[in-house]
């Protein structure tokens, strides 16, 4: 066979995902020489020998588990004399289109290395190796290594370094690698926090993106304490468990559900409750509780302390009673607290017991959240485990810039035919999430190594982002709210021909300043037509009316010619007798044609929720208590092209009973909604419609349309690689942006 040297470009998700030392072990198994390394491009390989021709191929057939090859450039070059060996080599640092995993929950081998005696990383809280630990939560910049991450502080020991420097080695090249001999310490003993927690005290344990706030769950008194401190009176509280059949014990688990739990990502999933002693405090009112598994080694032994320091991992297979309340250390509103100096001064004020490690986190990254709709996995939260992981594109497009909206906000950065959504920011209400909004987009543009050509953002004019974007100085995009959901969509799905939209959600400004909400849209290209909307509601005191919802019901009253009964339906709400004649003579109450507002009028029509503590808090309950949707004979309307269910409503005032009003409510809506976009289907000849916002979170609504849809002929298509509400819009504005 002829002697050929090839040059061999892999691009996507291959930094720090062990790829490097498998190609080593396939060119040595070939007889092959050469070399490889990492660039800004990805990783650079060069093969020398008679069966290079073979090299691809081989390396194809057996990737590491983390690796996610985009793409490979091979050619020909020329040949190198009296070449001996295969080498990796010093990574250098030049402009491509490289990118690294998310960080990734400890894997099997780790897992067993943690709790074996014999293992010299025995209950050493910061193992890690290719297969996964951090990864974006402590780098800095790209290519991949040590010296860019926050590890570089830490030189490797003796016998460290001769695990990372033997190609045979799990650990060869793991960037962050390191043993209680020379990584980093926790600040108190793993039975010292667990003894905390036993005495029904509230610790802060800096974790992989940030600090977390850890209970027992069964303390009702610890519970009442964390609520009173972190100002949450309802919202509910994500749970933790050692392992699936912990869950099991207090929540229903599905097949679908069970693999999202186990995924390398680790994310909190909303599960059925089934433990009717499990404290009501942890998600009032809610069916749903959210569940998720230890993610690192400090979790799996936090949790092996309650269990009796046992060795091995046998444990991890039976039921372990402690549950833990695990949720975010910040203060409402606030980003996550990353910085041990900042743990020390803000959560104080909601725990003395404060326990940090001496390695700096770069990028706060909070939890992500999902649920399982139709059999498929739906992010409410997309951050830890996900991020930076790349959407890809139809086709290129220039470089743009789009920073989301006000609520839920998440910027995203194309670049070539790949969309990159950072992690989840929160809303722009507050000096620190703005800050935080600014240190995401740097470090976005940074590590892309991208320099953009324009930037999008909501067409709200009094939106930050978009006081921000107008002063960017480069090209500007305003793009309408629900057209940026539905076109995300169409983004990640591939949708280039015309298609059908139905967003349903809160709040979007609409084209002439309208506040949408349930919008049926005609995309097509970069444009779309607004086909219709649900009938408008005044909605009495403005933005008040979102965490008011007595005043959407008293909204409803006022239209079916009942306002005299507004003030006796809500005698204690001290605005209630004032109400009619607001409404009457229009004062303050604007229109909407929101579903969310919608969800609100029909909590508080069937008594079950007058005000809101937390966003979504009614629509959540009230989806709650379906038990088997009913459908409202004529309980709705068609008029022209617009929605109109005020017979449903109408018909709720005379329900007493919140569980069947909300199995009427449910089973109407899904019916009407179905009938309404079926006919436009027909008219149209489009048998394809996008769901997004964030109503299509609720899985009765979202599955029953589906459903109805698919018995119908049309192909429904929902979010998959972000979430349906305004945590997915910037890839939509990005979309559009780029290809006008």
């Amino acid at each position: 066979m002829k002697l050929s040297r090839l040059q061999i470009i892999v691009t996507g998700q291959v930094q720090g995902v062990g790829l490097r030392p498998h190609v080593f072990h396939t060119a040595q198994q070939l007889g092959l020489t050469g070399f490889v390394k990492n660039n800004f491009s990805g990783v650079y390989i060069e093969v020398q020998g008679d069966i290079a021709s073979q090299f691809v191929a081989k390396l194809n057939a057996t990737l590491p588990p983390l690796a996610k090859v985009n793409n490979i450039q091979i050619k020909s070059i020329h040949i190198k004399k009296n070449e001996k060996s295969f080498e990796i080599i010093k990574s250098e640092a030049v402009e491509g289109q490289s990118v690294i995993p998310p960080d990734t929950c400890i894997c099997s081998d780790c897992l067993n290395e943690l709790f074996d005696p014999a293992s010299r990383y025995y209950r050493y809280p910061f193992l890690n190796c290719t297969q996964c630990g951090p990864r974006l939560t402590i780098t800095l910049q790209l290519p991949y290594d040590r010296c860019q991450t926050s590890m570089r502080q830490f030189p490797l020991c003796d016998a460290c370094c001769i695990d990372y420097s033997a190609p045979e080695n799990r650990r060869y090249h793991a960037q962050p690698t390191a043993c209680a001999k020379c990584g980093p310490q926790l600040s108190l003993s793993i039975n010292e926090i667990a003894k905390m927690i036993l005495r029904g005290e509230i610790v802060a344990l800096k974790g992989l993106g940030g600090y977390q706030l850890i209970c027992d769950a069964r303390n009702e008194a610890a519970i009442a304490i964390l609520r009173a401190k972190k100002n949450r009176q309802a919202k509910p509280f994500a749970l933790m468990a050692a392992n699936l059949a912990s869950i099991n014990t207090i929540a229903e688990v599905n097949d679908h559900e069970e693999k999202l739990l186990t995924s390398p990502a680790r994310p909190i999933v909303l599960l059925k409750k089934k433990d009717k002693t499990l404290s009501a405090s942890i998600a009032p009112g809610l069916s749903h509780i959210g569940m998720m598994l230890p993610s690192t080694p400090l979790h799996y032994l936090l949790l092996n302390e309650f269990s009796g320091q046992r060795s091995g991992t046998e444990w991890m297979d039976e039921i372990q009673p402690m549950i833990l309340i695990v949720t975010s250390a910040n203060s409402g509103g606030e980003p996550l607290v990353i910085k041990d100096h900042l743990a020390q001064s803000e959560l104080q004020e909601i725990t003395d017991n404060i326990v940090s490690y001496n390695r700096e986190i770069l990028t706060r990254v909070d939890d992500s959240v999902a649920r399982v709709i139709n059999n498929i996995p739906v992010y409410i939260r997309r951050s830890r485990g996900y991020a930076l992981t790349p959407i890809q594109l139809p086709y290129s497009i220039p470089p743009t810039i789009a920073i989301g909206g006000q609520l839920k906000n998440t910027i995203c950065i194309t670049r070539g035919n790949e969309a990159f959504v950072s992690q989840h920011i929160g809303n722009l209400n507050n000096q620190s999430t703005i800050a935080f909004f600014h240190e995401s987009l740097n470090y976005l543009l940074k590590f892309l190594n991208v320099i953009p050509e324009r930037i999008a953002h909501d067409s709200h004019p009094d939106f930050y982002t978009s006081r921000f974007a107008e002063s960017y100085g480069m090209l500007t995009f305003p793009i309408q709210h629900h057209h940026a959901h539905l076109t995300s969509v169409a983004a990640e799905h591939h949708i280039q021909q015309p298609v059908l939209g139905l967003a349903l959600d809160g709040y979007g400004y609409g084209i002439n300043g309208e506040s949408w909400g349930g919008e049926l849209l005609l995309l097509e290209n970069t444009t779309f037509k607004h086909l219709g909307n649900l009938s408008p509601l005044p909605q009495p005191g403005g933005d008040i009316a979102t965490r008011e919802p007595w005043r959407m019901a008293a909204s409803v009253l006022h239209l079916l010619g009942r306002g005299e009964e507004i003030g006796k339906r809500f005698a204690d709400q001290p605005q209630s007798h004032l109400l009619d004649q607001l409404l009457e003579k229009r004062i303050n109450c604007p229109m909407t044609s929101s579903c969310g507002r919608l969800f609100d009028a029909v909590s508080a029509l069937v008594g079950l929720q007058t005000l809101s503590q937390y966003e979504g808090q009614t629509a959540m309950q009230l989806e709650s208590l379906v038990t088997n949707p009913q459908i409202i004979p004529n309980g709705w309307r068609i008029n022209e092209r617009y929605f109109d269910i005020m017979p449903t409503l109408d018909f709720l005032l005379n329900i007493n009973d919140p569980v069947l009003g909300a199995n009427l409510f449910h089973g109407t809506l899904i019916a009407g909604l179905a009938a309404w976009v079926k006919g436009i289907a027909r008219e149209t000849g489009i048998d394809t419609v996008l769901l997004s916002g964030g109503c299509f979170l609720n899985k009765v609504l979202t599955e029953g349309l589906i459903q109805s849809f698919c018995e119908s002929g049309i192909k429904p298509l929902l979010p998959r690689a972000l979430p349906p509400n305004d945590g997915g819009i910037s890839l939509g504005q990005a979309w559009i942006a780029g290809r006008s």
